[in-house]
């Protein structure tokens, strides 16, 4: 019998949350209809609103304990009070002090990586998008990075002036003093402690939008790259085959939640890379195979062990891969459900993390080596790190509750960023990033920040080795291509918040590291001042089975003065398959 539809093609479920074929302002339509506001509003309170509140609150507390602390230090000074009085009193204001401040720093951090930083992106990357629309696809690569400057300030300075305003509106019913009358009758705080928090915040959005702004204007804008290194036939080369956003699904027929039927059934893509990659390193050996981000289409279980069966057939290609987190491997909530939304507290983004780590520990964890950054060298292995946590993470992934997810909060965090060190002191090492920013709602998923203490511990781990030049590798796109953005969404929706910030860190390498990501699922090779910035293709989305894929294998060379130099890369083509053949998983 023939079947009056086939499955096996699909419907119009499958592109339920496809951003290929449906437009950000339908999915945005159908999320306002279906999203859970009880939910959403105790993640805005857990996330902005207690913070917020905190910021406001904090001067008034601290002025009272301040005010109180003079008091008695005063009557101890005048008075005939011991001196184990005043050392222990010292002690107490001190300790407390720093509690006080954890707090005030913690809800302020929480604070700018939920609104600040992606506030000036967002107007910034809006002005530039508007402006580089003026210019015609065909205006040389000067002339766009002259507005990308140029646009840049006026965003800043534009969003300074607001911020500024915003702060100037709120002053006259701030209030920085308080009395313990005051705390006897908390809702008279509410009013003042809100506005405490809009001062803070906007007086220092206002003058970090100028810095950033400055900032960017001068950061050396991105150009492609003209030319490739032609390295000498004794200079030690190291070949990479860089894949990514590979997007592994549960079933030989499921679709990819981003494509949907706009692109390829099953994990037929993945084999077939992987069967390229095992035939190309028998001929010609393989350094490193790095994927960069999005192994798996939501994080699922189902998808992670899809990803190894595949793998399985090819273990000769097991030594080489080195993966990272994407956003697809920790921030969807629900493939069918874009509104769906995971509160702060929820154990499930904690699971996905997990996962996440256990299969990099599967892959890479006798290879790859934490940083310590209390000793500012390199600790252990990823598997040695993982194995005292080994019962209790299994533990967890059994029962999912809170009370277990608690213990096991730092885990992920510091197992970032991961090193592989240089083999000679002026060898390649590989430093592996995690650029996924904490959302928690699938519609944000794609966006992307690199904490503080992961761009603290390169500059470390590059001052462990002054000579060894280094892979730097993370999922997110670091600055906008110098070619024009097809939408507005592409710059803001899938942005690494600090990319720009982290390239200027990377300068101080001064030509020892190339940065190599996905996430945009588009080919470029370009500069930044001193730093090669690498974006790899996928070979699995935006095409169908019967489209031809590629990818590319990169040969990396020690180039003078210690630099990295790049050879021409080698494209690497997946031929489609016929329309009647089916895939296989």
């Amino acid at each position: 019998m023939t079947a009056l539809l086939d499955p096996r093609q699909g419907d119009v479920e499958d592109d339920a949350s496809s951003t290929k074929q449906r437009s950000l302002v339908s999915l945005a339509g159908g999320l306002l209809t279906e999203i859970s506001l009880p939910k959403l509003l105790v993640a805005w309170i857990m996330l902005i609103g207690l913070p917020g509140l905190a910021l406001g609150f904090l001067p008034l507390l601290a002025s009272l304990w301040i005010g109180k602390v003079s008091a008695q230090v005063a009557t101890l000074l005048t008075g005939l009070g011991s001196l184990a009085a005043l050392i222990l009193l010292v002690a107490v204001a001190w300790f407390g002090g720093r509690s006080v401040m954890r707090l005030l720093e913690s809800s302020f951090w929480s604070l700018h990586a939920m609104g600040i930083q992606p506030g000036y992106v967002v107007g910034r990357e809006s002005l530039r998008h508007l402006a580089e629309g003026w210019l015609k696809q065909g205006g040389s690569e000067a002339a766009r990075g002259r507005i990308r400057a140029m646009s840049g300030l006026v965003s800043a300075a534009a969003l300074s002036l607001f911020a500024a305003w915003i702060a100037t509106l709120a002053w006259p019913h701030s209030r920085w003093t308080a009395s313990l009358a005051d705390f006897a009758a908390p809702l008279r705080l509410v009013l003042p402690v809100i506005a405490n928090a809009v001062v803070i915040v906007a007086s220092y959005f206002s003058v970090a939008a100028i810095l950033w702004g400055i900032a960017d204007a001068r950061m050396a804008p991105p150009l492609d790259l003209k030319t490739f290194d032609a390295s000498g036939s004794d200079a030690r080369r190291w070949r990479i085959a860089h894949l990514s956003d590979v997007h592994a699904v549960a079933g030989p027929y499921g679709f990819r939640i981003e494509c949907g039927r706009s692109g390829p059934r099953g994990n037929h893509r993945l084999s077939q890379a992987f069967g390229r990659l095992a035939d190309i390193h028998a001929e010609k050996p393989l350094d490193m195979i790095l994927i960069s981000g999005d192994l798996t289409d939501a994080g699922s279980s189902t998808e992670w062990a899809a990803f190894f069966d595949v793998l399985s057939a090819y273990p000769q290609l097991s030594h080489l891969i080195v993966g990272l987190p994407g956003n697809h491997d920790l921030n969807i909530v629900d493939r069918a459900n874009p509104a769906r939304l995971d509160l702060p507290t929820s154990p499930l983004k904690r699971l996905r993390q997990l996962r996440m780590l256990s299969a990099l520990g599967t892959l890479q964890g006798g290879r790859m080596r934490l940083f310590d950054a209390a000793a500012g060298t390199l600790g252990p292995a990823l598997d040695r790190f993982l194995e005292p946590h080994r019962s209790s993470i299994a533990i967890f992934a059994d029962r999912g509750t809170f009370r277990l997810s608690r213990g096991l909060g730092d885990v992920f965090d510091m197992a970032f960023p991961m090193v592989q060190p240089p083999d000679h002191e002026d060898g390649l090492g590989i430093i592996v990033l995690n650029s996924n920013a904490a959302t928690h709602f699938s519609f944000t998923n794609a966006l992307g920040m690199v904490s503080l203490a992961q761009t603290q511990a390169i500059d470390a781990i590059a001052a462990l080795y002054p000579r060894a030049r280094w892979v730097i590798a993370l999922h997110h796109h670091v600055v906008e291509y110098p070619s024009p953005a097809k939408a507005l969404s592409e710059r803001i929706g899938t942005a690494l918040i600090n990319g720009s910030s982290l390239v200027r860190r990377l300068q101080k390498l001064k030509g020892r590291a190339m940065l190599m990501h996905g996430h945009r699922h588009t080919q470029w090779i370009g500069t930044s001042g001193d730093l090669i910035i690498v974006s790899a293709p996928s070979p699995v989305m935006d095409a169908r089975d019967t489209d031809d894929t590629h990818f590319f294998i990169h040969t990396v060379a020690a180039g003078g003065d210690g630099r990295i130099a790049l050879l021409e890369p080698e494209k690497i083509m997946l031929p489609g398959t016929p329309a009647e053949v089916s895939p296989q998983a």
